[in-house]
This record gives C-alpha cells, sequence and structure tokens, in this order.
C-alpha cells in the first residue's frame, strides 16, 4: 500500500494524545496528509464497542469477552478507515492497535498469546504497523496523570494490573523490534516530540 501505518502504544497517562496531535500538525505542515484515528473507537460501530468497553459499571467482563469486542471493533476499523486511508497514500496515526490487545489481555489477563494474536491476526486480515511508538512510562506515573478525572474501566484496575501490561509493552517491543521505537515518556514535552519526528522521518 501506498500510505504509512504508525501506531502509537503505552499504559495509560503515557502521553499518546499529546504527542499523536503533535505528530498530526508535523505532518500537515510538511503536506504528509495524515489521518488520525484511535482504538477502541474509530467508526460508528467502534464507538459502540468502545462505549461497551470502557463503561466502568460492567466490572463482570470476562477476558475473552473482552479480547474478542475489541478485535470486533479493530475489524471494522481496519476495513472503514485505516486500510483505505493506506490505500490512499495517507500517514494513518493510530493511538492503540494489535499490541494493545496483547499487552492487556494476554500479558494483563492472562490469556494465550498466539490466540489472541490470531483472534487479531483474523480481524486484521494480517496488517500490522510500519512503526510503533511506545512511550516508556512506569505505570504508577501514568496513573498518577489521571488523577482527578473520571476513570474508565480499564483505567480503574489495580495498580498491579497496569504493571503487568507495562511488562507486556516491553517485551512486545523486544519480540517486535524491527518496527518498535521506545521513547521515554517522562522527558519534557518538547523532547519527547522532537525523537518521534526523527523515528517517523527515517521511515517516511
Amino acid at each position: 500500500m501506498a500510505g504509512l501505518f504508525i501506531t502509537f502504544e503505552g499504559v495509560e497517562g503515557c502521553g499518546k494524545t499529546t504527542q499523536i496531535n503533535l505528530l498530526e500538525n508535523w505532518l500537515l505542515k510538511r503536506r504528509r496528509s495524515p489521518l488520525k484515528t484511535l482504538e477502541p473507537g474509530g467508526t460508528p460501530v467502534g464507538e459502540r464497542v468502545r462505549s461497551v468497553l470502557l463503561d466502568p459499571e460492567l466490572k463482570g467482563m470476562v477476558p475473552i469477552s473482552e479480547a474478542l469486542l475489541y478485535a470486533a471493533s479493530r475489524a471494522q476499523h481496519v476495513n472503514d478507515v485505516i486500510r483505505p486511508g493506506l490505500e490512499a497514500g495517507r500517514v494513518v496515526v493510530c493511538d492503540r492497535y494489535v499490541d494493545s490487545s496483547l499487552a492487556y489481555q494476554a500479558y494483563a489477563r492472562g490469556l494465550d498469546f498466539q490466540t489472541v494474536m490470531s483472534v487479531n491476526q483474523w480481524a486484521t486480515g494480517g496488517l500490522l504497523p510500519d512503526l510503533t511508538i511506545l512511550l516508556r512510562v512506569p505505570a504508577e506515573t501514568g496513573l498518577g496523570r489521571t488523577v482527578g478525572r473520571e476513570l474508565d474501566r480499564l483505567e480503574q484496575e489495580s495498580l498491579q494490573f497496569h504493571k503487568m501490561v507495562e511488562a507486556g509493552f516491553e517485551d512486545l517491543a523486544v519480540r517486535f523490534a524491527e518496527r518498535f521505537v521506545i521513547i521515554d515518556g517522562r522527558d519534557p514535552v518538547d523532547e519527547v516530540h522532537r525523537r518521534v519526528i526523527a523515528a517517523v522521518d527515517r521511515v517516511l
């Protein structure tokens, strides 16, 4: 495909939204036609699924249901937004993707890694990012940044859960080193942005 697929990953509160917005502006200035999107969501179907997945009242959701709902949202997202964007030659920048399902549902929830991977390969038609930027922030630091706002179902999970998510991302960055770039999300916003741009510039 003619476009470029970039994803951002990390624990809750790692700063993805800020860096994605800065990257979008940088790409616009260079006339690279960015398409900014997010998961779960990104489509009308996905937004309905997102409301279920993140509803703090649905604490009884079992891990398999959670994993399948994420995959369902992702299938619609790839079909309606991501793949058409790439085929049109756009730079698609996505807040979370398959690696989040692996970190949250496999590493933290304890589901079988290969099963989660296989379900997502089926849902996406095997589409993986050209570049994945992992904003490395300790789980406790990230959660500290969420204080004072209404938390969703996943944000309300225990610190131990989020530490397992953090460890999962670290393992994924080693497992898929060919597409991962790790950036310290504790650095000043401008410095993080500079490193994001350097990583993106290498693949453009």
